[in-house]
């Protein structure tokens, strides 16, 4: 299993407009390209998991996640916000957020990829150079070569 088999072109947006935490939630589950109900319902989902405690796991990034019966496999999407000096997200290191990585999951999985998905991602996400390289991309296929090079 590798990380570049979650995500898809069209679940990756590098200019992100949202300027709030809600903001930014609802243009990620936006990449999914869900109905309007299901939006909602993953929204809720996501908003309730970041009352226990903030996805933002420092340097600059949140992977906020979630289980929902909105989605049927496991789907990921990628947003970046660089304008604004980034989104406050309550990180771990008080640090506001530029990169986020959304993760949804059904809430029974055969494969049970959830949970390991979330540590590569976090893995991904720990390479030294792995955020100032995020913050140079300048198209979809870029981050999706960067996750194949990274070959986690």
């Amino acid at each position: 299993m590798r990380l570049r088999e979650f995500f898809s072109d069209d679940a990756i947006e590098l200019n992100l407009q949202a300027s709030t935490k809600d903001a930014v939630l609802k243009e990620l589950v936006g990449l999914l390209h869900l109905d309007d109900k299901a939006q909602a319902m993953l929204f809720k989902m996501l908003k309730r998991r970041e009352t226990l405690g903030s996805t933002g796991i420092g340097q600059n990034i949140a992977i906020p996640h979630c289980r929902s019966l909105v989605v049927a496999r496991l789907r990921c999407a990628f947003g970046r916000r660089l304008e604004g000096g980034g989104i406050d997200f309550r990180a771990i290191d008080d640090k506001p957020v530029n990169y986020f990585f959304l993760i949804v999951a059904p809430p029974l999985e055969v494969s049970n990829q959830y949970l390991p998905v979330l540590g590569k991602i976090a893995q991904f996400a720990k390479e030294t150079d792995v955020p100032a390289r995020l913050a140079t991309l300048t198209a979809p296929e870029e981050f999706l070569k960067l996750l194949e090079e990274k070959n986690i």
